[in-house]
């Protein structure tokens, strides 16, 4: 490899820190893909493959968007199921010495979605992050682009349709878990059959004890969290910060609250249960037009409808609560 232009080798260093991604290299007004990332791309884009001298004896396949309009072609990949990982010019080209310092500022996954235009404003984009022990699991989910964070943890009964039943209420658009031995895959098997949602695997590093609780105490309001003593809960929301913090690599400020639940707080709608009442979408066209949110929701701010389409997904069981609720919405109209 050392016949490789700079700039192809500069870009090569870099994809190697983002194996799991389509690498967004900036060149001047374009971001540009280059060998296989250029092939998935121009292929999932129907854009235009070309190719480009790079110091190897054949040119490299090459394909690239312009840098100011980008959004739309990231969003036609992540809804695919890539990732995006943007990697932006650190230095003016005319100022530089030598090559342009480069650095990839963000990774856009289906999961870390900030952008308005790739999201539904009354649909919460939820990131799921399941940690588990033998037959025990943790599960931490947040919307980040509302900073809405809670976890749980799942202990007693047959805990893995219990874990299913709770995926299904927060219908995630990405998963991340701790990789399993060979020999036991079966959860990440049984996931991947009952839900569209992107799987990530990650290695128990992501769950490490002390890493979580720095992370918990450094970027939210956690101290009845950490005070309940809900270990697979840390574990999972430790997890998540991670992940937010290695791909958004910015403070993730808006993200102050952790809320801890138990699932015994909400009534037991399994994914069947769910899909044969059509809560929120229609078994014959997945769509929303005809379910009960359809019926139901007259709300006129974005936040109402992610409000009454959690309320309808997660139906309360306690009568103080759903009292409590009801004198909410009798004091203040102005919610939705």
């Amino acid at each position: 490899m050392s016949s490789l232009t700079p700039m192809m080798q500069q870009y090569l260093d870099i994809k190697e820190q983002y194996k799991d991604c389509i690498l967004f290299f900036r060149l001047g007004d374009f971001y540009e893909m280059f060998f296989e990332d250029a092939e998935i791309a121009s292929r999932e884009l129907e854009i235009t493959l070309t190719g480009r001298d790079c110091g190897l004896e054949e040119r490299a396949p090459m394909c690239g968007v312009p840098f100011h309009s980008a959004e739309p072609y990231i969003a036609k990949l992540v809804n695919k199921g890539y990732k995006v990982a943007i990697c932006e010019q650190m230095e003016d080209p005319a100022l530089a010495k030598g090559i342009v310092k480069r650095e990839v500022i963000r990774v856009i996954t289906p999961g870390t979605v900030l952008e308005s235009s790739m999201l539904d404003e009354k649909k919460n984009n939820y990131l799921l992050s399941i940690y588990c022990d033998k037959y025990f699991y943790g599960l931490a989910a947040v919307d980040i682009s509302t900073g809405e964070f809670s976890t749980t943890q799942i202990v007693l009964g047959n805990t893995l349709n219990k874990l299913i039943d709770e995926i299904a209420k927060y219908s995630p658009s990405e998963i991340l878990i701790n990789l399993q031995p060979d020999s036991d895959n079966s959860t990440i098997r049984e996931i991947r059959k009952r839900f569209n949602a992107y799987i990530t695997p990650v290695g128990n590093e992501y769950f490490d004890r002390k890493n979580s609780i720095e992370k918990i105490k450094c970027c939210l309001n956690h101290e009845e969290f950490l005070k309940k003593d809900k270990e697979l809960a840390v574990y999972a929301s430790g997890a998540l910060l991670t992940y937010l913090e290695q791909t958004q690599k910015v403070s993730l400020t808006h993200i102050q609250d952790v809320k801890f639940y138990e699932i015994e707080e909400f009534m037991v709608l399994d994914a069947s249960t769910r899909r044969h009442l059509e809560l929120t979408e229609t078994m014959r066209d997945m769509s929303r037009k005809g379910s009960l949110l359809w019926v139901l929701d007259r709300t006129v701010t974005a936040m109402g409808g992610r409000t009454l389409r959690k309320w309808i997904e997660q139906p309360l069981i306690k009568v103080e609560d759903i009292r409590e609720r009801l004198d909410v919405l009798n004091l203040d109209q102005g919610l939705f």
